[in-house]
C-alpha cells in the first residue's frame, strides 16, 4: 500500500464548509481513482487539517495527488494553504 498525507492551514471559522465540501465533493470523487483503500480528513478546530489517502500502489496515490490539487484549486483555494505533502509506503498497520 501507498499513502498520501497533506497538510493544510486555514481560518478556523472556515473549517465547518471546508468539512463539508470534502465529504459531499471531494471523497466521492477519490473513491473512484484506481487502487482506492481509504481516505481521513481530520479538523483540529485551531486552523490547522490533514488528509490521508490510502491506495493499493504509488500510480493511484499520485493520482490522489493530481485529483486533490485539481479539487481544490477549483473549490477551496480561497480557504486553504498549499499543502505540505507527505507520501511514502505504508510499512505497518493495524
Amino acid at each position: 500500500m501507498y499513502a498520501v498525507i497533506r497538510k493544510y492551514t486555514f481560518d478556523p471559522k472556515s473549517g465547518e464548509e471546508i468539512n463539508t465540501k470534502i465529504k459531499e465533493g471531494f471523497v466521492p470523487l477519490l473513491k473512484q481513482a484506481p487502487g482506492f483503500v481509504a481516505y481521513y480528513w481530520l479538523d483540529t478546530g485551531a486552523g490547522t487539517g490533514a488528509s490521508m489517502s490510502v491506495f493499493n500502489d504509488k500510480a493511484g496515490a499520485e493520482e490522489s495527488v493530481r485529483l486533490a490539487a485539481d479539487f481544490v484549486k477549483a473549490n477551496l483555494a480561497n480557504l486553504l494553504s498549499k499543502p505540505e505533502i507527505t507520501e511514502g509506503v505504508v510499512t505497518a498497520n493495524g
